[in-house]
């Protein structure tokens, strides 16, 4: 990630507060029931527990800056829980989560593999379930193969749209350099067994070669998502490819990207040799803030309160209404750059 995944500004807030915050960005698609959902709305004081990944990444802290803020206008407590990157822990807070009488969870897992016994654990419990940001199936340990009626209703943002994005301003940068093809290559780095993050990079791949009209070699690095293992990961690709003289850098967010435009600047590529395109912004923004040249052209803003508010909402809704989970709800996305990123409203930490 998610994860990826920022304290950023509301800059799209007003959207979620015109849809009413209870469908958002909706998809459209027919809702579904949540696992272990209680039959009957909870009467009284609402109590719930969002447990995040790394939830000492800016997109994650702004995520729970937005589910806090919700949480006090609308009368519930709320605990947040980082889990960190420990797929043990998980199972832990959410049996603590329950101990501690919450009467829904929000959870963005270290490991979508987790995902079958979280399920099971709120389902024994009765206590409601909602993802934000990364999918879990409630039958196995990859949401991708998973039937769609076993994947828990998530909060978060279009993979595939975020992607699609990114590969066309890749695309639409690419076009103004005059590289050539043969000489350039394409590294796109994530974390390989979250499903979102594959959605984006896929994504990105399709538009980036429709809109450049170019064939260049891609090469896929697997990360850990943060920008110190994606900066590891990428320097070796990048020495293993010594002739290469310009790269185009994406992934499944900020992280990979800083971390991949940091590995080409230790390696003596110039700014002007170098395309990243960033998704969350929330580090792309400190590229440009400085007076230096920066490989980072563009990051693709998501705003992680907007999430965090609307996952709280849409579990008030069912538990204080008994409206339905809707499968999936998104939140707005805005393509930023050096000149646009501070009248959009992203906010640097």
């Amino acid at each position: 990630m998610f994860r990826t995944t920022a304290g950023r500004a509301a800059a799209a807030t007003g959207l979620l507060l015109a849809l009413g915050l209870a469908t958002a960005c909706s998809t459209g698609k027919e809702s579904v029931k949540s696992d272990g959902a209680p039959a009957a709305p909870v009467n009284g004081r609402i109590s719930l527990t969002y447990l995040q990944k790394q939830g000492d990444q800016e997109y994650f802290i702004g995520e729970a800056d937005g589910a806090k803020a919700k949480a006090a206008e609308l009368g519930i407590d709320l605990k947040v829980v980082n889990l960190g990157n420990d797929a043990n822990k998980t199972i832990s807070e959410v049996q603590s989560a329950i101990a501690q009488k919450s009467n829904g969870l929000i959870i963005v897992v270290p490991d979508p593999a987790v995902g079958p016994q979280v399920v099971q654990t709120a389902k024994d419990a009765k206590v409601a379930l909602l993802t934000s940001d990364d999918q879990i199936c409630a039958t196995g340990p990859d949401p991708a193969s998973c039937a769609k009626e076993q994947l828990v209703p998530r909060i978060g943002f279009s993979g595939a749209q975020m992607g699609g994005e990114v590969g066309k301003r890749a695309a639409e940068e690419f076009k103004k350099t005059g590289w050539n093809p043969a000489d350039t290559r394409i590294v796109s780095a994530w974390k390989q067994d979250v499903t979102v993050c594959g959605d984006r990079v896929k994504a990105a791949k399709e538009a980036f070669a429709a809109g450049s009209g170019a064939q260049i070699q891609s090469i896929d690095v697997a990360t850990d998502n943060t920008p110190t293992g994606a900066q590891d990961k990428i320097a070796a690709t990048v020495t293993a490819n010594a002739g290469v003289k310009h790269w185009v850098v994406w992934g499944c967010n900020d992280e990979n990207v800083q971390g991949g435009v940091t590995a080409l600047e230790n390696a003596g590529i110039g700014a002007d040799d170098v395309i990243g395109v960033g998704l969350g912004a929330y580090l792309a923004c400190k590229d440009w803030s400085g007076s230096k040249p920066s490989g980072m052209k563009a990051a693709l803003f998501i705003n992680g309160k907007d999430v965090g508010a609307l996952a709280v909402q849409t579990m008030y809704d069912k538990l204080k209404n008994g409206k339905d989970f809707p499968k999936e709800a998104f939140a707005p996305t805005t393509m930023v750059d050096a000149t646009t990123w501070k009248s959009a409203g992203v906010t640097c930490n």
